[in-house]
C-alpha cells in the first residue's frame, strides 16, 4: 500500500526524499481529514504523523478511497502551492466543493451500490 503523505507529495510534485514541506503538507492533509470527518465520511477521527499511514487506513464510512485521494490533493494543492491565477484557485474551490457534496451524499448512503 501506498502512504498517504508519499502520494500527496508526489502528486505536489515533491521528492520523498526532499523533507522541508513534509511538516506544512502534513497539516493541510490532516486538514482535510478534520473536514471529511465532519462531513460523514469517516467513521472516526484521522490524522496522519508521516510515511507509516496508507491509505487502506483510512477510517471511511464507504469504500470512497479514489474520491478521498482527489480530495485530499485538491485540498492541499491549494493551501499549500496555490495556483497564481485567481480562475484557477475558482476552479479547484469548486472541484473541491463538489467532492465534498460528493463524498458526503455517498456517506449518508444516497447511492446504494
Amino acid at each position: 500500500m501506498n502512504s498517504i503523505l508519499a502520494d500527496i507529495k508526489q502528486m505536489l510534485n515533491l521528492e520523498r526524499d526532499y523533507t522541508p514541506f513534509d511538516t506544512d503538507v502534513q497539516i493541510y492533509i490532516n486538514s482535510a481529514f478534520g473536514n471529511l470527518y465532519q462531513l460523514g465520511v469517516l467513521t472516526d477521527k484521522y490524522s496522519i504523523t508521516g510515511y507509516e499511514e496508507t491509505w487502506a487506513d483510512i477510517p471511511l464510512v464507504r469504500k470512497q478511497e479514489q474520491d478521498i485521494k482527489v480530495y485530499i490533493y485538491l485540498y492541499t494543492r491549494l493551501r499549500f502551492d496555490p495556483p497564481a491565477n485567481s480562475f484557477v484557485i475558482e476552479a479547484i474551490e469548486k472541484q473541491i466543493s463538489e467532492a465534498e457534496w460528493r463524498l458526503n451524499v455517498e456517506a449518508e448512503g444516497a447511492f446504494e451500490s
